[in-house]
């Protein structure tokens, strides 16, 4: 599996976003190009301490119990829930929020692991840095395909 952590993984994962075009359909979901690239930031900014949250407790017990079922699989299933706080509704210019996502990958090769400001993740609970990696890369790679890139 490929790392956020790693630059010529990440190198790929930008090449694919590069394919992008305000245009692009998405092949399931609601969300349009834009909001997708607007979401995508999202989990980053937590990882980055940029944006605190919180699941309830219930919520919590769920992530536990799925978080291994889940990074053990290859990809994301379609049309899998969203975090309130990641769901993006409005409108954004495509060019500037795909530039602000491809900072954000950026900092993860740049800085590796010490880009990761908590280990504890608001729905799984507590991730090492391995599983912040595959989370985001996988993340990625969902909404990426999701729009045929």
């Amino acid at each position: 599996m490929s790392s956020i952590y790693n630059k010529a993984d990440n190198e790929i994962i930008i090449s694919r976003i590069n394919k992008l075009s305000p245009e692009a359909k998405a092949h399931w979901g609601k969300m349009t190009v834009d909001q997708m690239l607007s979401h995508c930031q999202a989990p980053m900014d937590f990882a980055f301490g940029k944006t605190p949250m919180k699941a309830n407790f219930v919520m919590q017990l769920l992530g536990k119990m799925v978080k291994g079922k889940m990074l053990k699989s290859k990809e994301f299933k379609k049309n899998s829930p969203t975090a309130p706080a990641f769901i993006r509704t409005g409108a954004y210019d495509f060019e500037q929020t795909k530039n602000e996502l491809i900072e954000r990958i950026v900092v993860f090769s740049d800085l590796g692991q010490k880009a990761i400001k908590t280990t504890k993740h608001p729905f799984f609970g507590e991730m090492t840095y391995d599983e912040w990696s595959q989370l985001q890369t996988m993340h990625l790679d969902h909404h990426l395909r999701q729009f045929g890139v």
